[in-house]
């Protein structure tokens, strides 16, 4: 690439690598009866088929499930957005709280698709859901190099609760140069994202310029 992220591990590590729990966030509960029905609609869909995942945050660097094949993928009708909050404890907490990346409707979005191992398939599944935002996934039409395929996503739509894309960038920022939680920094997570979507030779024009408006602000943070 011509240029460098100037989001660096140096600047991640001004900021604490981890809090202490601070405890559940203030949301509804989720029903456990969500998560059976949510996982049963997923595998009515796929039948006997293969079931496959769209990558474009956290699973490409932090895989939650057995993957036997991946592809390069396009998907349009959806954009990379950090347009889902506020995190209060995962990575954030209720004094500096975070927000998450998720899928927003329009434009285009390149990443991977993930073919999960079909041997323990279901447990797999309601695991990757328990880690995800209560809202049930999209299928999308992910153009890979060797064909297309239908894979579920998890997206946000204006509707649910914690939609937040409203957020200017400039806030957003100050939001991910501050926010620390129980798993780690949402700085941490911006600089992972990055580096794993450029050495797959991805270069997400927003996240881009998140990376650079949070390197700016950690740059003013003393060293740890």
């Amino acid at each position: 690439m011509a240029h460098h992220l100037r989001l660096t591990q140096a600047l991640v590590n001004r900021l604490p690598a981890r809090i202490d729990d601070p405890g559940e966030m203030a949301r509804r509960p989720v029903p456990e009866a969500y998560y059976a029905q949510t996982g049963a609609d997923v595998l009515a869909r796929v039948g006997g088929g293969p079931l496959w995942v769209f990558a474009f945050g956290s699973i490409l660097w932090k895989r939650r499930f057995a993957v036997v094949e991946e592809r390069a993928a396009s998907v349009r009708g959806w954009h990379r957005r950090f347009c889902l909050g506020p995190d209060t404890r995962y990575r954030g907490s209720p004094d500096a709280p975070g927000v998450m990346l998720s899928l927003d409707r329009g434009g285009q979005c390149r990443g991977m698709v993930l073919r999960m191992d079909c041997a323990g398939r279901a447990a797999a599944l309601d695991d990757l859901l328990r880690h995800e935002p209560p809202e049930p996934p999209v299928w999308v039409r992910a153009m890979t190099p060797q064909g297309e395929v239908r894979a579920m996503a998890f997206a946000t739509s204006t509707r649910f609760e914690g939609y937040c894309g409203g957020i200017c960038e400039a806030e957003v920022a100050d939001r991910l140069a501050s926010a620390v939680g129980m798993w780690g920094s949402m700085a941490e997570y911006l600089f992972n994202t990055v580096s794993h979507l450029e050495a797959m030779g991805i270069r997400d024009a927003y996240l881009w310029r998140m990376q650079a408006l949070v390197a700016e602000r950690l740059a003013r943070l003393p060293v740890a």
